[in-house]
């Protein structure tokens, strides 16, 4: 049975150390500078499109050198000032009692303390801005979006969360699977048998998966992505990779944004440039190609005009410029037509699972 790294576990609690450290860095500093006379500031690096690059080093977007100022001078700042001011604020409190809050709930705390959001889209920016200050994403911090999808395979992990610390559970253990939220993202990867990761992008398919066995089968952790996988569902990818150094191959529907959710999951989005602990680099998109359209003679429905227009967008994307990436956009733009998952249903419910599958995993190593 492979385990985890050992010093997973340190790693963990070096992690929110740090962060609290961080927190409380720039708590002293605005306590300084009022102290001195001086209006206090944070610096957010820029997250314009223009000071967004591509790191062909670290294969994902990542910010510049740009950064701007928010100043408690300057009042048409004043406001954000001191909502970051909060935020950071109740991120220090959330991280020190090791409790979660939703993005939703962050935006209605606020106003238990008289902060001003117009709705929670403010709310949500404020916190990006924090992840900006911190390069640290808000999950650290213990915040988290609505979003769940779902994991099942022989994996053993241990809890760190408050009441269930040292509780372990094996995640093959309900047939379902198990939600991934805070709790079992920050949990530790005791060990596991799994030698492969199957990230897949539709929740019928990771239930087919399940009970055709799929995990045992090819000795497979199965991950439903729910579409365009959360961060913390791109975290425990990661973490599968990193910690147990298991590939990740990724599934999903035969279009343009099956394709993308696939390269979020490989190198990120222009979205998070400023964050570094996301990506799996290393990750593979199987399908379904627009070549396996073909290929297995799927049922298909024509591309929409925003399908078409997605593509030329994604053209210009420089992390679709070779390989696969570079010829499926090119064959879905010459076909103009898309298939689910589930098209290879027409040859049977276990078609995906005994045919599709095993030969793509076969390709993933030549990949």
């Amino acid at each position: 049975m492979k385990k985890s790294k050992k010093q997973s576990s340190t790693s963990a609690k070096e992690k929110h150390n740090s962060l609290i450290e961080s927190l409380k860095n720039y708590g002293s500093q605005i306590y300084y500078d009022l102290d001195k006379g001086e209006y206090p500031k944070f610096s957010i690096p820029s997250r314009s499109v223009s000071n967004i690059v591509y790191d062909q080093k670290l294969r994902q977007y990542v910010l510049g050198k740009n950064a701007a100022i928010r100043n408690a001078k300057n009042t048409s700042q004043l406001r954000s000032f001191t909502q970051l001011t909060w935020l950071a604020f109740f991120a220090n409190r959330l991280t020190k009692q090791k409790k979660s809050s939703t993005l939703r709930d962050v935006y209605y705390s606020s106003q238990a303390f008289a902060i001003d959001f117009e709705d929670q889209g403010e709310s949500d920016n404020i916190i990006v801005d924090l992840e900006a200050v911190l390069s640290k994403p808000r999950e650290d911090f213990h915040i988290f979006p609505e979003e769940r999808s779902s994991v099942f395979g022989d994996l053993d992990i241990e809890y760190t969360v408050p009441g269930y610390e040292g509780k372990k559970m094996n995640l093959s253990n309900h047939p379902d699977g198990y939600a991934i939220g805070p709790s079992l993202t920050s949990a530790e990867l005791v060990g596991t048998s799994a030698e492969i990761v199957i990230a897949v992008e539709k929740g019928g398919l990771f239930t087919r998966f399940i009970e055709e066995q799929v995990d045992k089968k090819f000795k497979a952790i199965i991950v439903d992505t729910g579409g365009q996988a959360p961060r913390s569902t791109r975290t425990l990818l990661k973490r599968l990779h990193d910690e147990l150094g298991l590939p990740v191959i990724i599934l999903t529907d035969g279009d343009v944004y099956g394709e993308h959710i696939a390269m979020v999951i490989k190198s990120g989005s222009a979205n998070a440039a400023h964050l570094r602990e996301l990506t799996v680099p290393d990750a593979k998109w199987v399908g379904v190609w627009a070549t396996d359209i073909e290929k297995y003679k799927l049922p298909t429905i024509p591309m929409t005009e925003t399908d078409i227009k997605r593509c030329h967008d994604l053209q210009k994307d420089p992390r679709y410029q070779k390989g696969i990436w570079k010829t499926q956009l090119e064959k879905f733009l010459e076909i103009k037509r898309k298939a689910e998952l589930e098209a290879f249903s027409k040859y049977g419910l276990t078609n995906i699972t005994d045919k599709y599958l095993p030969e793509k995993l076969e390709l993933a190593k030549s990949l």
